[in-house]
Formats: structure tokens, C-alpha cells, sequence
């Protein structure tokens, strides 16, 4: 099982990489504007793709830690895309408040303000602008923060065996 490790590590890793490439297309080519909540769910694909990178390094120990990261950015990701989708289910009504996008508050703002809105969103985060096989963009997001949470907990279980020390340090 641990044989497979890392080659899973890589594919998850490249995968992360082209869902970013895939946002950027939308961001760049189609000019869909990416809300808070999305510059959030890019960064925790690029903490996860990260991770599962530099689970390859040759490092028992290492692997620990990289499969755990990867599995707290899988969470936080879970988190970021059931906020976002719940933001888009509740009537127009109950919507918090539009404010200034996160570019603006980033500019004008200390960081501490940016990352508030970046994590918990604004009513900016309601708007649906995409829809494929009829789940909106953070419907997706979720499905694939929940893959490479299972993929995290092989990654994590599945390390390897552990190098042989003729002493312990």
C-alpha cells in the first residue's frame, strides 16, 4: 500500500495545479471575478498542492507533517466551500452586506480586516457565475477538498516503512 504513496502524492499535487490553472482560465479568460471566499479556496489548493509535493521529499518524518498539512487544508477548504455554498442557498434578503471587493479592502485596510472578509465572506460570495452538470463552482470545490482529505488520511496512514537506524538518536 505505502508503494503507492507517492505517486498518489504527485497526482494530488498536480491536480491541485490544474484547479488553479483551471481558475485562473476563468479569472483571466472568461472574466469571471473571483470573490474572497475564492482567492480563499485558490490558497488552500495551493497549500495542499504544496504539501503533497514536498511529501516526495526522501524524509520519514517529513511525510508526517506534509500529509498533515495537506489534510488541514483539505478542512479548511471543506469550510470555505460549504460557507460559500450555504452563502448562495439563503434567500436575497437574509444576504450580509455588500462591501468593497478584497482588493480594496486589502489596499485600504490593515491585514487583519482582509483576511476577516477573505474567510467569512460578503454578500459578494452569493453570486453564482458559473454552473457545470448543475453544481455551482464551490459545489465542485467541495467535492475535491473532500478527495484530497481522503487522499491526506492514505497519504498520512500509508508513509512507508521507516529507515533503518543501527542508532537511535
Amino acid at each position: 500500500m505505502s508503494a503507492y504513496s507517492s505517486r498518489i502524492a504527485l497526482m494530488t499535487g498536480l491536480i491541485c495545479a490544474g484547479l488553479l490553472l483551471a481558475a485562473f482560465y476563468l479569472e483571466f479568460v472568461s472574466g469571471l471575478v473571483p470573490c474572497a471566499l475564492c482567492l480563499a479556496q485558490r490558497a488552500m489548493f495551493a497549500l495542499i498542492g504544496i504539501a503533497c509535493v514536498l511529501y516526495l521529499l526522501p524524509f520519514y518524518g517529513s511525510r508526517l507533517i506534509f500529509g498533515l498539512l495537506s489534510l488541514l487544508g483539505s478542512g479548511l477548504g471543506v469550510w470555505l466551500a460549504s460557507r460559500q455554498l450555504w452563502l448562495q442557498s439563503i434567500p436575497e434578503d437574509q444576504l450580509p452586506a455588500c462591501g468593497p471587493d478584497i482588493y480594496y479592502i486589502l489596499e485600504r485596510h490593515n491585514v487583519f480586516e482582509g483576511l476577516k472578509t477573505m474567510f467569512f465572506g460578503s454578500g459578494n460570495c452569493a453570486e453564482v457565475q458559473w454552473i457545470f452538470l448543475n453544481l455551482p463552482i464551490p459545489g465542485w470545490t467541495l467535492l475535491f477538498y473532500i478527495f484530497t482529505a481522503s487522499i491526506s488520511v492514505w497519504l498520512i496512514l500509508f508513509r512507508g516503512p521507516r529507515q533503518f537506524r543501527l542508532f537511535n538518536n
